[in-house]
């Protein structure tokens, strides 16, 4: 199996308590967050790992190398912000299989990959993650009909409720109507226009879930990812 990490934002949120280092390796537990995150994808089967780079990408280069955990590491690096669209679609360029998964390089995300994997085989058509969580408002919600993935509410609406957990299944050429190299949001300029489409599948997350993006939840991490450092 392939996975592409996003690895390249700047992490404006969290420079107060990580001002010198690109947010994934940010440390937790004394070790750098991304360092969880491939190690989470060997122990689940994966074999290559794609990451997304962009600000002071050779920090993360030059600490992983080729090879991490038994992982082909291949990274590509942006000469300008792609957004989340244009990371995607930049790293899906270099996959291999009919499938990729795709995970956000500040979020640990406790995915039960084998059930996801069974999804894809079954039906062959791009999954959204998406987890429920007791406060929507930081992350703007995921609409469903029938548990078909009909949009994205925007943020600030509070209360319980279903967000994009910044987790994806995508066959490579799904972006291939974008420009290689051009910048756009796969959340609004993608997704808004794909939930017209029946082609989507959400799957529901249980797992474990933290987005490091800020300082609450990134000291939360060090809490509850303790035993994932050692």
């Amino acid at each position: 199996m392939e996975a592409i990490i996003l690895a390249g934002g700047f992490g404006t949120r969290l420079r107060s308590v990580v001002p010198d280092l690109p947010k994934p390796m940010a440390p937790v537990g004394g070790r750098p967050f991304l360092e969880i995150l491939l190690r989470q994808l060997a122990q689940a089967g994966f074999q290559r790992v794609v990451l997304a780079l962009g600000y002071k990408a050779e920090t993360i280069q030059k600490h992983f190398g080729t090879h991490y955990a038994g992982l082909e590491l291949v990274y590509t690096i942006e000469d300008k912000p792609l957004g989340t669209g244009g990371a995607i679609r930049q790293a899906l360029s270099l996959c291999h299989a009919d499938h990729v998964f795709i995970f956000n390089g500040d979020t640990y995300l406790a995915l039960e990959v084998a059930q996801v994997e069974a999804c894809w085989q079954e039906f062959k058509k791009p999954i959204i993650v998406a987890r429920s969580v007791p406060d929507t408002s930081r992350y703007g919600r995921i609409e469903l009909d029938n548990n078909r993935f009909t949009g994205f509410s925007e943020k600030g609406m509070g209360g319980p409720g279903l967000i994009n957990a910044g987790c994806y299944v995508f066959p490579p050429p799904l972006l291939n109507t974008f420009k290689s190299g051009s910048s756009f949001s796969l959340e609004s300029d993608f997704l808004a226009r794909a939930v017209h489409e029946p082609d989507f599948r959400v799957f529901v997350t249980e797992g474990h879930f933290i987005d490091i993006g800020v300082p609450e939840d990134y000291a939360r991490a060090q809490i509850e990812l303790a035993g994932l450092t050692q």
